[in-house]
């Protein structure tokens, strides 16, 4: 079902002299715009538990794994069988080097936050290019911040030759101890 715009409907109301209608029409419009939102934070969030949840199931499926790897090494040196040992061995590095990616994995998702606390200056920049790209003025939209002033500077330090000689210095001054300390 498509809806028409709300502000169509208050711009009517208020060229009309109908205030208090214009007023309802507005409350409305803020009232879905806001719901809309929390809907859109909610399904944010559910999306980061499920990725979480999809993660811890991995990772229990990849320690039975390496139970039973660890089972099948146990036999394999029972009979001291060398070719079975290797082959548990690759087995059980391959499994080591999956567990590996799984917790990195697992790692970046638990310490990144949800969509929700991104960085804001991110999100606004990234607003900001989008609205450029189609053409849109954003900046009253975003409390007139700085999106315009914020080009990252890709400035390098530069040392002096002077900077350098005492940095050098110190080096140089340090080696001796260094060396007496072994």
């Amino acid at each position: 079902m498509i809806q028409a715009d709300p502000s169509l409907f208050i711009h009517q109301a208020l060229q009309q002299g109908n205030t208090e209608g214009a007023r309802i029409y507005a409350s409305n419009a803020i009232r879905k715009k806001n719901e809309a939102l929390n809907l859109l934070r909610l399904s944010s969030r559910i999306d980061a538990v499920s990725s979480r949840v999809e993660t811890a199931v991995t990772m229990r499926q990849v320690t039975g794994s390496m139970t039973a790897v660890v089972k099948n090494m146990d036999r394999a040196m029972q009979d001291m069988n060398l070719e079975r040992i290797s082959m548990v061995m690759d087995k059980f590095e391959s499994q080591f080097e999956d567990l590996d990616v799984q917790t990195g994995y697992l790692e970046g998702t638990l310490s990144s936050d949800t969509a929700i606390s991104a960085p804001t200056d991110q999100v606004d920049l990234l607003m900001a290019q989008v609205a450029d790209e189609a053409g849109l003025e954003v900046q009253h939209e975003l409390g007139q911040s700085e999106l315009g002033n914020k080009v990252p500077e890709l400035t390098t330090p530069v040392a002096t030759e002077q900077q350098e000689d005492a940095l050098a210095a110190r080096l140089r001054a340090l080696r001796p101890a260094a060396a007496t300390s072994m």
